[in-house]
């Protein structure tokens, strides 16, 4: 079950961790001192306009100002209007000084300022409302299929104020049109609320976006999260209320923590929660996955290490490079890497597996809410893809500059800077003027030339007439030192002719000082805050339990190709098994037919599907059936028509039940063969043939048929039967008619597998339709 942790126990870290079961999927670190100004509105000043960048430069309160380009004003902020098709000179449309309304579109990152836009956007629970960009809106590009035109459907009926847009975002699928316009006068009030109070002069804060805990419960809370634990009772008071008033049939999911073990240790998350800050992380193969941020890009490679399950050395990249797609998602999303980022995976010689490692981090990214594009592995094995940034990386929010390396990662060593120092020290004694060079350094470096490059250090003082002074300070390392010049106008001052050991207490700080996270002021208050809905929020519509059930058990291809095959339209109605009359079963039924031809391909009778084949070469209408009888019959086939109206009243009882499934095999047949081949004479063998159960042959010996006539006497008697007047009764033909659908279900006789011999019944039929013509009332 996927459960959303929050974590508010420390004041100075609040942590919002996704999880499925016990694995990590998503994190945010927010931390009071860096709160996030990404979607916040402000009200700002043009400091500067700069007609090389299309730009202009805003202050909006803090201490960098935004950078605010020209496509990214809008119209009602310009001076004038400028003629269709002529080019905009920004110069000319914005003013220095003039006030606007902007939202930080990407936080500051390094020495760039914010990215700052006027087409304000503000996110609520199932919409996203641009109040002055009608030319906007539709829905998320993440809904596709049938939801898209369903809610395109249900946009129809919504109120959209004209100069206003609105984005619907994925968690409106399946939401009412009554619950989409309680959203959206939820936004348009928060709008009305921001103009009101960007009445007054900038720079300030009009509009906060939520913390980390709203944020997350607002984009994240979907049907797949079972429940969100909050372990401190603040924050869970006020997510409850947030709960209340958007959300009010959710809040049952909301639980407060109570256990002694902590939140994240229960989950056992910790630990991956470091693997976010690790520069390796390992594979569960053995394998590893290094992360290097640089200020161009981020470059990852794959190392096999340990992982040495494969078959060869192609199973074995394979197999480390699909491992290492999923954890790089994984990554990409836990600590929000924007920007280019370039993957080496292991050389793979096939193009199979390199397609197979592409589709499965497609597949790993599918979940990402970012805007993610992919290439292909190219011939150098590696994969370029871009990520949109959704906030400050984890790395930038949680972490400083190293002071030693200064983001470089690696430091010279002892010697390599000593030497380097040296140089350097040379360079400021050969300069004019120069009465003293003061050195402070690291005590390692300053040792070293103390004593391995003493000789260098007078060399240098006795050419050059210097006083060369090199000072160990233990506050320093290695690469950081300090290099300062003394004039001889300045020796005679009073912190030039201090002792050497007080030298380090007197020096100013170096220029390359030690970056540290500097305590912050406190955040502004927003001059709107808690903006309360009109009304209650609308209880979703629960869905449709039928469609789903519909949609499950709809046939597949082969289901559907097999029944246009073998059954008719009305194949879909089989299920509702209604009793028949004698008069129905006797109509012409084409689909029993092709169930009997079916029946016999299944059972792999050959001699079957030769006689089903010619039983559908000749056809009778059922009005030819129903016709009275005229003419006349021959007298050996009178005394069977007499004799088996006692057989039609069984017949018709059995027919008005209802219709029995199929049953496989011949056993209960099998033993009416055998009685009526016990009864029979070789002359006679077509009567108690198997394949007679479908012209109703075997019905016509059980009713009396004379044995003695011939096969092809009988069948001209059939169709005499059928003209002589005044027959009351159904005739042995009509009834052997109307139980060939039924007769027809039943498999052809059971075969000898062993040795492809066929049973009694089937030696018979064999005999006979060898060299037995068929009746044209057989069909039926």
């Amino acid at each position: 079950m996927k459960r959303m942790l929050v974590n508010a126990t420390q004041p100075e870290e609040l942590r919002v961790a996704m999880v499925d079961g016990q694995r990590l999927y998503n994190l945010d670190i927010e931390s009071p001192s860096r709160s996030q100004k990404k979607g916040n509105i402000y009200k700002g000043r043009v400091t500067r306009v700069e007609p090389s960048l299309e730009a202009a430069f805003v202050d909006f309160g803090v201490e960098r100002h935004g950078f605010l380009p020209l496509k990214e004003i809008a119209r009602s902020y310009f001076s004038h209007t400028p003629e269709p098709g002529n080019r905009i000179n920004i110069k000319e449309v914005i003013k220095e000084g003039q006030d606007v309304i902007v939202q930080v579109d990407k936080e500051e990152r390094g020495n760039k300022g914010a990215a700052l836009t006027t087409f304000v956007s503000l996110a609520g629970r199932f919409l996203v409302l641009m109040p002055n960009n009608p030319r906007a809106g539709g829905v998320s590009r993440r809904i596709g299929g049938d939801d898209r035109n369903e809610i395109r459907e249900t946009l129809a009926q919504l109120e959209i104020p004209e100069d206003m847009g609105i984005i619907v975002r994925t968690a409106g699928v399946s939401r009412s049109a009554e619950e989409l316009q309680w959203d959206l006068d939820y936004l348009r009030n928060i709008w009305s609320a921001i103009e009101k109070t960007a009445d007054r002069s900038g720079p300030f804060l009009i509009y906060q976006e939520s913390n980390a805990i709203l944020r997350a419960i607002r984009d994240h809370l979907d049907k797949d999260i079972g429940e969100v634990l909050i372990d401190d009772e603040t924050v869970y008071n006020e997510a409850r209320q947030f709960m209340e008033t958007v959300m009010p049939h959710n809040v049952r999911r909301l639980k407060f923590y109570e256990d002694q073990v902590p939140l994240f240790t229960r989950f056992q998350i910790e630990s991956q929660i470091e693997s976010a800050f690790a520069h390796s992380v390992r594979l569960p193969a053995g394998g590893s996955v290094v992360i290097d941020p640089t200020e161009a890009l981020v470059s990852i490679d794959i190392n096999s290490a340990r992982a040495t399950k494969g078959e060869d050395i192609e199973q074995t990249a394979l197999n480390t490079n699909l491992e290492a797609a999923d954890e790089i998602a994984r990554q990409l999303r836990l600590r929000d890497i924007g920007g280019l980022v370039v993957i080496d995976f292991i050389d793979m010689s096939h193009n199979r597996n390199q397609r197979e490692v592409e589709n499965r981090l497609r597949e790993a990214v599918r979940s990402d809410r970012a805007r993610v594009q992919i290439g292909r592995i190219s011939r150098f094995g590696l994969l370029e893809m871009s990520r949109q940034r959704l906030r400050p990386s984890l790395g930038e929010s949680s972490a400083i500059v190293c002071p030693r390396c200064n983001g470089q990662g690696t430091v010279r060593d002892v010697e390599s800077l000593a030497l380097a120092i040296l140089r350097l020290i040379g360079e400021e004694a050969r300069k004019e003027r120069t009465a003293r060079v003061v050195a402070r350094l690291p005590v390692d470096v300053s040792t070293y030339l103390l004593n391995e490059k003493r000789d260098w250090v007078n060399t240098i003082e006795q050419k050059c007439s210097v006083h060369v002074v090199l000072v160990p300070d233990p506050d320093l390392e290695t690469p950081n030192y300090s290099i300062r010049r003394i004039r001889d106008d300045e020796a005679s001052l009073p912190e030039n002719t201090a002792a050497s050991y007080l030298i380090p207490d007197l020096e100013e700080e170096p220029a390359d000082n030690t970056p540290t996270r500097t305590q912050t002021a406190a955040a502004p208050q927003a001059a709107v805050q808690v903006v309360v809905p009109e009304g209650p929020a609308p209880t979703p519509a629960p869905a449709p339990a039928a469609a789903t059930v519909v949609k499950a058990v709809k046939p597949g291809l082969f289901v559907r190709m097999w029944r246009a095959l073998f059954a008719s339209g009305d194949a879909e109605d089989t299920s509702e098994k209604k009793p028949r009359s004698k008069q129905d079963s006797g109509k012409p039924q084409a689909r029993n037919r092709r169930r009997g031809q079916a029946q016999g391909n299944n059972q792999g009778n050959n001699q079957g599907r030769s006689q089903g084949g010619r039983k559908r070469t000749r056809k009778s209408s059922p009005q030819r059936r129903r016709k009275p009888a005229t003419g006349g019959k021959k007298p050996d086939t009178a005394a069977a028509g007499q004799a088996d109206s006692g057989s039609a009243e069984k017949n018709t009882e059995n027919t008005n039940k209802p219709r029995r499934r199929r049953r496989r095999g011949g056993r209960r047949r099998g033993g009416q063969r055998k009685n009526v081949a016990q009864q029979e004479t070789p002359n006679n063998k077509k009567e108690s043939s198997p394949g007679d159960k479908r012209d109703g042959s075997r019905g016509d010996n059980k009713s009396g048929h004379d044995k003695s006539s011939k096969p092809a006497q009988a069948s001209d008697d059939r169709r005499n039967k059928s003209t002589q007047p005044g027959n009351e009764q159904p005739q042995p033909a009509k009834e052997s008619a109307a139980k060939a659908p039924e007769q027809a279900k039943k498999p052809a006789p059971k075969t000898d597998h062993a040795g492809d011999k066929p049973k009694q019944g089937q030696q018979e039929y064999t005999a006979w339709s060898a060299t037995t013509p068929r009746s044209g009332t057989d069909d039926q």
